[in-house]
């Protein structure tokens, strides 16, 4: 059986076609199961493979969608959704009971209960962005907008920094017409 035919994974198929983001789930002969792997796998920028992490605040989980080259900032996440109380890495049981997926292979969409998000603004960086579909083995390519529309995601420049030797993403300015000559 294909990874694509997994129920984990055809569960994230069908959440993509409702989304608007279409079936475009793919099958890698390499295992994803880290940032890094999957970028190599891709040939693309480790920045663009966005990271699905599950936390938990006091009492309720969440998750934050960072991108690869960017550590999350744990201790932002309670102001970022909005909540109080201390944020704990959930067991991997915990994870799996929560969202359906092993980590390594945890989706944005197709959870098994729904989870607040918050999203890394540094990924409008790229026009193409990576997620994992349910499975080590299996992405999905989605745009930064399609993607945070699809989960609903809140946007949040607050919630990642880069890692050592990548520079921060710093949106552009546009110029003021009132003071421009």
């Amino acid at each position: 059986m294909s990874e694509l035919e997994r129920p984990a994974v055809k569960r994230v198929r069908n959440a993509l076609v409702t989304s608007g983001i279409g079936d475009n789930a793919l099958n890698l002969e390499t295992s994803a199961r880290s940032a890094q792997a999957a970028a190599d796998a891709l040939e693309c920028e480790l920045g663009a493979i966005v990271k699905s992490l599950v936390f938990c605040i006091d009492t309720r989980f969440v998750m934050a969608l960072v991108a690869g080259d960017h550590q999350c900032i744990e201790d932002n996440l309670p102001k970022a959704f909005n909540m109080k109380g201390k944020v704990r890495r959930p067991q991997a049981s915990e994870v799996k009971a929560i969202t359906g997926f092993s980590i390594g292979g945890v989706a944005p969409i197709g959870l098994n209960h729904p989870l607040p998000m918050v999203m890394d603004a540094s990924l409008k960086r790229f026009d193409k962005i990576y997620a994992a579909a349910g499975h080590p083995n299996c992405i999905f390519p989605s745009s930064f907008s399609a993607l945070s529309k699809a989960t609903g995601a809140l946007i949040s420049y607050n919630i990642s920094t880069p890692m050592e030797g990548i520079s921060a993403y710093r949106p552009p300015i546009s110029r003021s017409k009132t003071f421009s000559k």
